[in-house]
């Protein structure tokens, strides 16, 4: 009988350790959530970093002879902002469908992809600003 006993309480040492096993592996999963929720966040402000890196490059170079190519550096600095925003969504978007969250609030993914598109769209306005609105024309003042 002593030993029927023992047994009963190894099997409930077991399943206790089954389920602690089972919730960190939970909480784990967790972590990788906002782990990818912040590698999302520091791509966005790389992506927001290119594109004042280009602005500041227009800025500065205004005057660069010939003025197409400060213009055309600049852009290339916004579309390298805007490009990655683009495969930071598409990465979140991938890691998120993969987990599970358990004890958090994972993020909504129309979220991530409206802020992803909210940069793009707005680079593609910076574009436009720095080749139209300069001085109305695409070439050099005449």
């Amino acid at each position: 009988m002593a030993q029927d006993d023992n047994d009963d309480d190894d099997r409930d040492d077991s399943d206790k350790s089954t389920e602690w096993a089972e919730f960190r592996t939970d909480l784990a999963e967790d972590r990788t959530i906002q782990a990818t929720e912040r590698t999302f966040a520091g791509w966005l402000r790389t992506g927001f970093a290119a594109i004042g890196v280009g602005i500041a490059f227009h800025v500065v170079f205004g005057e660069f002879e010939p003025p197409w190519l400060a213009q055309a550096i600049a852009s290339l600095f916004i579309v390298l902002g805007m490009t990655i925003a683009f495969t930071a969504e598409r990465r979140a978007r991938s890691s998120f469908s993969r987990l599970s969250s358990h004890e958090i609030d994972r993020p909504e993914t129309p979220n991530i992809r409206w802020m992803s598109w909210s940069i793009i769209v707005g680079g593609l306005a910076l574009i436009a600003g720095i080749w139209i609105l300069n001085d109305g024309s695409i070439g050099p003042p005449g």
